[in-house]
């Protein structure tokens, strides 16, 4: 074996191992590991790949259902919608590398997740992201939020595929550590999902796609890193993204597939050739032995080292049928793409690596995975805030005045500078734009409908992680039910700070436990996901930020509903119960500066039944706009509602117990605004009482201000100023 160098404490914490950890491999293979070797380890040991410090608890998730095909453990999640059809998707985060190079950080993320997707044999349909940045103040944020919403269009709209809906938000606790999470989804035969594990001795492993260079050395493991002074210097392992040949490769892999030529299938993302290798192998208890001098490079001189732990973008490894490589390799020659036999599977259950005439790694492959550590980090539960009642807080400016302050600010203005950056009707399927509760896009020629959504309030989370993971869940199944589609699944991407800190693993557990109380009240399992820990930047993490990604069926694409007020004379009803809780409500922090108390409970069960009566609802058309209520309460919800039509609103419910600001302005959970004709108003009121379900009268639509009783109408032109003033203002420096 070529010369190596001497293996050192300091070496093996370069590479993100503990002592203990490295004393684990020292146990497992008897001797010292070579450099390529503890790459191997580091990355198939870190966090972002082996989940050692979540995986006790993210067994607790509900994760089946009769319509799930493939649940966590692929490259992305399955779930069947009928008609020989199903929906491959999943969430994956890409934080620290979008914070050190905005574009390319923030485009990588959208291309991995797209391969992880058509991986499976599915045709990407639909992209959607959630995105938290640093206080708007700070420095970087205008940057962070140029780059990062540049680098998601430049590969979305270049690649070809619509990005659909997703979150943006502000906070100074992700001044330093900013997230991007993208999330995909897409569409394939129920009877044609590929997956990764290889079977067969002495088949052929291919490589395909693009060439590998040094980019992304070590992603996986500064995914697994806390910030410090340092961050910038962590450029070089930002991977570069090619949205053109990521198309060609989606067209040669979905080519070789119609084709019958694939046994295994996995894509090259963290951790690039050594992840993709172990887990084809492992999965299928088999050996791999790969020949680095068969890899394409685009640079002179890697080392063994620098291949396997390459993170160079638009790659993929197949387990090829023999008789087949031909076949194969003529489609992939035909889209301009590298082809090469790398390796071949064997008996052995070993992870052998071939450079230059020497072996560089010689491992038990099965060890690799199911050997990492696995730990039952302590916690501490977040203490339980105190409820803060509706009067004790007192109203510092009128409802009107309060309204158009908060429409106006960076957490509830509209992200229409963001979204119109993104090609949302690529395509043609587009039914609802963003800008809604869910996006809907058409499947195939129709009728039905996927609406999908991305959603999370870590203000909630960070007060009380158990009501904030339900409420997460919850939120994502209110948008879905308010365009009218039945929630079928979801994907996560559980963004988190150091779980070596009892206070931070108290948040990821109390979050974990609501998410999967609620996931499993709902019927709406977790069949994806990705877990990032140690966002935190000198010491100071992120708020705990579970995003939740779901996606339901529509059995037909033209009954969805949407927020839209439509008729002069339509009467406004509210579905559930108002109690005005404030605690944590974006006016309590942004009309009278408290960021404080306990946020709103959620009844899952009260979810439940009002979602399915909803839906019920939007498919016998007997409402005409829909929306649910959530930051912001009501008022905000009926001034979207407004602006989104155009037409204006007169109010006149009385509050009754509840002080007015709390009863407009509070968050409580579980409701809906919906309007109706006034011929069936009574009607439709008596159907829900019927059913035990809360209902009120709000006012009438009409006009072209909302005219909240006792109070100055507020004109929606004037709404509509504040609500998309601020992001272009930002933006431009304002």
């Amino acid at each position: 074996m070529r010369n190596e160098p001497q293996i050192t404490p300091e070496l093996v914490a370069e590479h993100g191992l503990k002592p203990d950890e490295y004393q684990r491999i020292l146990d497992l293979i008897g001797r010292e590991p070579t450099l390529t070797e503890l790459g191997i380890f580091s990355a198939m040991w870190n966090e972002h790949c082996s989940y050692k410090s979540s995986k006790v608890h993210l067994r607790g998730l509900p994760t089946e259902a009769p319509w799930v095909i493939q649940g966590p453990g692929e490259n992305a999640g399955v779930i069947d919608i009928g008609d020989g059809l199903a929906v491959v998707f999943k969430m994956e985060s890409h934080n620290h590398p979008s914070y050190i190079e905005p574009y390319q950080g923030a485009a990588t993320g959208v291309g991995g997740i797209l391969r992880d997707v058509f991986t499976m044999g599915a045709r990407p349909i639909a992209c959607l992201n959630a995105l938290s940045f640093g206080d708007p103040g700070h420095p970087k944020t205008r940057h962070l939020v140029s780059g990062v919403v540049a680098g998601i269009g430049g590969y979305g709209n270049s690649f070809g595929v619509p990005t659909v809906g997703g979150q943006v938000r502000f906070h100074t606790r992700y001044d330093g550590n900013n997230l991007v999470n993208a999330m995909a989804v897409g569409l394939a035969r129920s009877d044609a999902i590929f997956y990764a594990a290889a079977s067969g001795v002495n088949m052929p492993i291919v490589y395909l796609g693009s060439k590998t260079g040094r980019d992304g050395i070590h992603g996986a493991s500064m995914a697994s890193a806390e910030f410090g002074e340092d961050s910038e210097e962590k450029r070089p392992t930002v991977q570069v993204g090619d949205p053109f040949a990521e198309k060609l490769l989606l067209e040669a892999c979905l080519e070789i597939m119609r084709q019958d030529c694939v046994i295994a299938i996995q894509d090259m993302g963290a951790a690039g050739l050594t992840c993709s290798a172990v887990e084809m192998g492992a999965k299928g208890d088999l050996g791999v032995t790969l020949e680095l001098d068969r890899v394409p490079t685009r640079e002179t001189g890697m080392s063994a080292y620098e291949m396997m732990l390459s993170e160079s973008q638009e790659r993929m490894l197949m387990v090829l049928k023999p008789e087949k490589e031909k076949e194969a390799e003529g489609i992939f020659r035909k889209w301009g793409l590298d082809f090469a036999i790398v390796g071949h599977t064997t008996p052995t259950k070993r992870f052998l690596i071939k450079h230059g005439g020497d072996v560089m790694a010689d491992l038990p492959i099965k060890e690799l995975g199911d050997e990492a550590p696995v730990y039952h980090r302590p916690f501490v539960e977040s203490p339980k805030l105190p409820q803060i009642r509706a009067g004790e807080v007192k109203a510092p400016l009128p409802l009107a005045a309060a309204l158009e302050k908060l429409i106006g600010t960076p957490d509830l203005c509209s992200r229409r500078w963001v979204w119109e950056q993104y090609d949302h009707i690529i395509g043609g399927n587009t039914v609802q734009r963003p800008g809604g509760d869910a996006a809907v896009v058409r499947v195939e020629d129709g009728p039905k409908g996927l609406a999908m959504t991305c959603d999370v309030t870590p203000r909630y989370c960070e007060a009380d992680p158990f009501e904030g993971g339900k409420q997460a869940v919850a939120e994502a199944y209110r948008n879905l039910c308010a365009v009218g589609a039945r929630p079928l699944a979801v994907t996560d991407n559980l963004n988190f700070g150091n779980p070596e800190k009892p206070d931070i693993m108290g948040q990821f557990v109390g979050c974990v436990r609501g998410i999967a109380q609620a996931c499993k009240a709902l019927d709406f399992p977790v069949v994806s996901g990705n877990v990032s820990l140690y966002n935190e930047t000198n010491g100071r993490a992120i708020l705990p930020t579970p995003t939740i990604g779901g996606v339901g069926l529509l059995d037909d694409f033209a009954k969805s509903a949407t927020l839209a007020l439509k008729n002069d004379g339509d009467v406004i009803l509210l579905v559930g119960e108002t109690a005005g809780w404030l605690g944590q409500s974006l006016y309590l922090r942004d009309i009278c500066g408290r960021e404080e108390g306990a946020p709103p409970p959620v009844d899952l069960a009260a979810e439940r039944r009002h979602g399915e009566v909803v839906r019920e609802l939007i498919a016998t058309r007997q409402v005409n706009a829909v929306h649910d209520v959530s930051d912001g309460g009501l008022l905000v919800a009926l001034a979207e509602m407004a602006m989104a039509s155009k037409l204006g609103a007169r109010l006149d419910a009385e509050s009754g117990a509840v002080p007015a600001h709390a009863f407009w302005f509070g968050e409580d959970q579980a409701r809906y605004v919906v309007t109706v004709a006034p011929a069936q108003a009574d009607a439709l009121a008596s159907f829900l009482a019927v059913r035990g379900i809360a209902v009120r009268r709000l006012g009438t639509v009409g006009g072209t201000a909302l005219a909240i009783a006792g109070e100055n109408p507020l004109p929606v032109a004037t709404l509509q100023a504040a609500f998309e003033g601020w992001f272009p203002a930002y933006m431009a420096g304002g």
